[in-house]
């Protein structure tokens, strides 16, 4: 039995474990501790696919297990915290949120099948749209005397966000990768992405230690960036992307 081609299905499988326990936390009213399994899922979600190529134990099954697991951690599990965070007197508005995880598959599906989505994203990646769902849970649950708690307790703030992030999801729109790596060379325009979206990350991180907020709004500030990012970059990537098909379409004239 070769025991190596086992390890990333195995650490995928934490993955999804994480995202279990993350949900049962939540419904016992600790999304804190939920938000922590979600993190941990996301460890585990990155370093599966580097210990994949390390030990050259890709496998068809791992892809469909990481998407298995993406599911639960990254579209049940945030989906389940604002559905908990939700303060909406009307049963519509607080199981709105509900239809995130509906928009996750939907994504994890088309990531699946589209082939133009290696070296970066089209549309939303579902860690990160989790991660905005997470922290703002975490965040209001341990600050519930702040303006977020308010608006969170309000009737229409978490089904917009609900919306928002899940036409994010579906769109078309050029989204960087946080993973380097697997033999994909990255564009300019994505560089320069990263290189903003680090100085946001550490600004952020200066920010809240500077005011002694709440760590999560560290990682809420960071990723409600990264979206922003990819949004005022998305015209000039829709540019750089015309200007490499016709380059290619001269070359082969």
């Amino acid at each position: 039995m070769n025991i190596r081609k086992h390890i990333p299905d195995s650490i995928t499988s934490m993955n999804l474990l994480c995202g279990v326990v993350g949900v049962i936390l939540t419904l016992k009213g600790r999304p804190d501790l939920g938000f922590v399994c979600m993190i941990l899922g996301a460890v585990f979600d990155f370093f599966d696919g580097f210990a994949a190529r390390l030990l050259k134990a890709s496998s068809g099954i791992g892809k469909e297990l990481d998407s298995l697991a993406d599911m639960v951690s990254f579209g049940v599990l945030p989906s389940v915290m604002l559905f908990y965070s939700s303060g909406a007197n009307s049963l519509i508005l607080k199981y709105f949120p509900i239809i995130l995880a509906a928009f996750s598959a939907l994504r994890l599906a088309k990531f699946n099948l589209d082939e133009r989505q290696h070296a970066s994203f089209l549309g939303l990646p579902t860690p990160a749209s989790a991660m905005v769902c997470g922290s703002l849970a975490c965040f209001v649950f341990s600050v519930p005397d702040s303006f977020l708690a308010s608006w969170c307790e309000g009737p229409f703030f978490l089904p917009v966000l609900s919306v928002v992030l899940s036409l994010l999801l579906v769109s078309e729109i050029p989204m960087f990768s946080m993973k380097f790596g697997g033999g994909n060379k990255s564009s300019r325009m994505e560089n320069v992405k990263r290189v903003v979206f680090a100085v946001v990350a550490l600004a952020s991180v200066l920010l809240v230690a500077l005011t002694h907020r709440h760590w999560s709004l560290i990682v809420l500030a960071a990723f409600t960036g990264y979206i922003l990012i990819n949004l005022a970059f998305a015209p000039f990537c829709h540019s750089e992307r015309n200007a490499c098909h016709s380059e290619r379409s001269e070359e082969s004239k």
